[in-house]
C-alpha cells in the first residue's frame, strides 16, 4: 500500500521481499474458499489515477467488488488530490468507503490522527468503514517508543472520530519494528500478506483478521493498471452494518 507524496509505489517491492513467497493476483480468489464469500474491494491512491485519469467506480461495482479504501493522508505535508473526488463516485456508485492515513512516525501522531479526522470529516457517515492507520515503518523508532507512538495516533483518531480505528500492515513489519506487540487486539487488523496460502499470517496474536490484502498486482475493470486488492473474512461480523450500509443495495 505504501506510495510516497507523488503516489509512487514505494514499498510493494520491499513488503514482497519481506514476506517472500508467490503473488497472488484477483484471478486466484477462487483459491480460497472461505474468503470468497466475502464482499472484496481495491485499495487506491493517486497512483491509480496515472496522468489524471478517473477511477469508474460504476466498473468496479459493477464488477462484484462492495467497498474500497482510500487513501486520504499522509503524515503532516500530504493530502490525497483525489480523494474527494474517489468518494464521492464511490458514493454514488453505492461502494462502501475505507479511508487511510499512512503514518510517519518520525513526527508527533496526534497532529497527524488531527489532519486526518479532518479531511475524512469524521468517517462517520453512511458508506463508512471505520478509520484506518497504514503502518509499515518505523521513522527510527525502536519498538517501545513505536508502540507507544501507535496507541497515541489511535486513541486520538478515536476520540476525533468516534470509532474504532483499523490497523493495516504486515507481518515482518508487526514482528519487528513493534516487537510482535499483542497490545491492539481491541483494533481490527488489516494485513498484507501476499503469499499463495489458504489464511494470511496473523502476528501479534491477533485472534481474527478483518481485511486480507491478497495482492497488490490486481486488475479490476474501471482501475488503470495494477492495484491492491482485499477480502473481508466477516470477522466484525455482517458487513453492511460494519460499513453502515443500513437499507442499500448489497455489498459485494
Amino acid at each position: 500500500m505504501v506510495r510516497n507524496r507523488a503516489g509512487h509505489r514505494v514499498g510493494g517491492l520491499l513488503r514482497r521481499a519481506a514476506v517472500g513467497g508467490v503473488l497472488v493476483c484477483a484471478a486466484a480468489f477462487g483459491a480460497y474458499p472461505a474468503a470468497a464469500a466475502q464482499p472484496t474491494g481495491p485499495d487506491v491512491s493517486s497512483w491509480q489515477h496515472d496522468s489524471g485519469r478517473p477511477i469508474d467506480w460504476f466498473a468496479v461495482r459493477g464488477a462484484g467488488h462492495g467497498f474500497a479504501m482510500v487513501k486520504a493522508t499522509e503524515g503532516l505535508h500530504y493530502i490525497n488530490p483525489y480523494f474527494v473526488q474517489d468518494s464521492l463516485h464511490m458514493r454514488v456508485a453505492g461502494m462502501a468507503r475505507g479511508t487511510y492515513h499512512y503514518a510517519h512516525p518520525d513526527l508527533p501522531p496526534e497532529p497527524q490522527a488531527a489532519l486526518y479526522a479532518a479531511v475524512v470529516l469524521g468517517q462517520n457517515g453512511p458508506l463508512d468503514l471505520p478509520p484506518v492507520l497504514d503502518i509499515e515503518h518505523s521513522g527510527g523508532l525502536p519498538p517501545a517508543a513505536l508502540i507507544d507512538w501507535t496507541h497515541r495516533y489511535l486513541d486520538t483518531v478515536q476520540a476525533l472520530t468516534g470509532r474504532v480505528p483499523i490497523i493495516y500492515t504486515y507481518p515482518t513489519f508487526w514482528k519487528t519494528a513493534m516487537a510482535d506487540s499483542d497490545q491492539f487486539h481491541r483494533y481490527p487488523l488489516w494485513i498484507a500478506d501476499y503469499r499463495d496460502r489458504p489464511q494470511p499470517e496473523v502476528p501479534g496474536r491477533w485472534p481474527a483478521w478483518t481485511f486480507w490484502q491478497q495482492t497488490d498486482s490486481g486488475s479490476i475493470p474501471g482501475i488503470h493498471g495494477p492495484t491492491d486488492v482485499n477480502v473481508y473474512s466477516g470477522a466484525q461480523g455482517d458487513f453492511r452494518r460494519f460499513a453502515r450500509m443500513g437499507g442499500l443495495t448489497g455489498s459485494g
